[in-house]
């Protein structure tokens, strides 16, 4: 069972968040050939401040060997 996971910056709207949800899982759908009840999607916003602490060192730099895409950026 595919659980999609997203950390972003506050601010987008609940209507912006919902279509992301549904467009990765179309994403996902076309690549694992899934049901949509095979699916969750979780969206969790954080400050600006919060991401280097809590986002970039935390989940995507202690675990970059998870990563399929790493970010461009450093901090």
């Amino acid at each position: 069972m595919p659980h999609i996971q997203i950390k972003l910056f506050k601010g987008k709207t609940e209507e912006e968040k919902q279509q992301l949800a549904t467009e990765l899982m179309k994403a996902a759908q076309k690549v694992l050939g899934l049901e949509d009840k095979s699916y969750s999607v979780a969206i969790e916003d954080f400050l600006p401040e919060e991401w280097k602490g809590e986002v970039y060192e935390k989940e995507i730099m202690a675990r970059e060997d998870l990563l399929y895409k790493k970010p461009g950026y450093k901090m």
